[in-house]
């Protein structure tokens, strides 16, 4: 008899997911406006440091390595990312205040009707082997790919300043465009100059709401793993980093820290490509999303035998549930407009065990890294809330 799977922790949109985050950030600040699901006291200033890849459990298992940020966030409830636990849609639920299902960028790669292909939504140009941005950015542009306002667009009617701080490289993508629109953007060079940065545009005035990124600790993650010396040596910097700020904080002003997504260290033998697997590409007509959360585009006519072909093969170690289950189920949130449906696979597969699905001939990039995220689990799901106010 088979075992059963295990049962599906959802992200808890509308009470601790990164969509409440910002409402609840702006509704402190004094947008009344905006919800306020984590019932936060007023403030007249804020600093939001988002931290890719800095997931809540990481944070519990190397507490030691990151006594700053863990001895706030394990005293505290940690915050859903939402489905898929990946940059692409968190970054979006964070700057729109909206769950994936509602913001459209349901993945990191997505599939948009009428491509050929997926979209990379953080290059904003063709997924995998197929090259760079090229000319993508100008025949799909971000601001109709997701054309409601963002909250930071809302904030700024409320008469609240936004100030964004990042790398250069991410001024004026796609994705900035399409889920950040609303605040200045001010490049940063390094984890240091990002941290002075904070500091100055939370001193400058009262009613400024200040949005930081980092990307350093997801990239060492995905290539080293998150058990390697060099994860936990950039988590120290990190945690010494937020100390710093937390101490130059103006009076009434907080900083807010949290992540993007967990993630879990996949050896070789747990990776399973899928050109290596006939079964897996029948009736499949694309494959996007990444390696724990595959969004599968599938021909007309053939959802319920793909869906049956991967459970036979991989049913032990993900769930996989057709687009309709996973919609009315609340993987995506509680609301999912026609529009967002068709970008959302046929058949959705969210690895609960010890498993990511690759296809080397789109990305083998992919397929090479050690450190992977995306899926429902509570590892690749709860990201910290670190508060501390002056």
């Amino acid at each position: 008899m088979a075992e059963a799977e295990p049962p599906r922790p959802l992200p808890r949109y509308g009470e601790a997911a990164l969509a409440d985050l910002v409402p609840a950030l702006m509704h402190a600040l004094g947008a009344d406006e905006f919800p306020d699901p984590l019932g936060l006291d007023p403030l007249s200033s804020v600093a939001l440091l988002v931290v890719d890849g800095l997931g809540f459990e990481l944070l519990r298992e190397r507490a030691a390595a990151a006594p700053f940020l863990a001895g706030t966030a394990l005293r505290a409830l940690p915050l859903t990312a939402g489905f898929p636990a990946t940059t692409a849609a968190s970054i979006a639920s964070i700057g729109t205040g909206r769950p994936p299902g509602e913001h459209g960028l349901v993945g990191y790669t997505v599939w948009l009707p009428g491509e050929e292909g997926a979209l990379n939504m953080l290059t904003w140009g063709p997924y995998g082997v197929r090259g760079g941005a090229g000319d993508t950015i100008h025949r799909l542009l971000p601001e109709e790919v997701q054309p409601d306002a963002t909250a930071f667009e809302r904030a700024t009617l409320a008469g609240i300043d936004v100030v964004l701080i990042g790398p250069r490289l991410h001024s004026h993508s796609g994705m900035t465009r399409a889920v950040l629109r609303g605040g200045r953007y001010r490049p940063a060079i390094s984890l240091a100059d990002t941290a002075l940065q904070i500091v100055d545009a939370v001193s400058e005035r009262a009613r400024r709401f200040v949005y930081a990124y980092h990307p350093d600790l997801d990239a060492v993650g995905h290539l080293r793993g998150t058990a390697s010396e060099a994860w936990t040596l950039q988590l120290s910097d990190i945690d010494r980093t937020a100390a710093l700020i937390a101490e130059r904080l103006p009076a009434g002003a907080a900083l807010v820290v949290t992540g993007d997504h967990g993630m879990i260290d996949l050896p070789p033998r747990s990776r399973v490509d899928v050109d290596d697997h006939p079964e897996l590409t029948a009736g499949l007509r694309l494959l996007a999303g990444e390696a724990r959360a595959r969004h599968l585009h599938v021909r007309e006519g053939a959802v319920e035998d793909v869906i049956a072909a991967w459970r036979a093969h991989l049913g032990d170690r993900m769930w996989i549930v057709s687009r309709e289950q996973a919609i009315d189920e609340g993987w995506f949130g509680p609301h999912v407009p026609a529009r967002i449906r068709a970008r959302i696979g046929d058949v959705i597969a969210a690895a609960h065990g010890d498993v990511g699905v690759f296809q080397r001939s789109v990305d083998p990039a992919q397929a090479r890294m050690m450190g992977h995220h995306g899926s429902l689990t509570l590892a690749e799901q709860l990201v910290p809330f670190v508060m501390v106010r002056r």
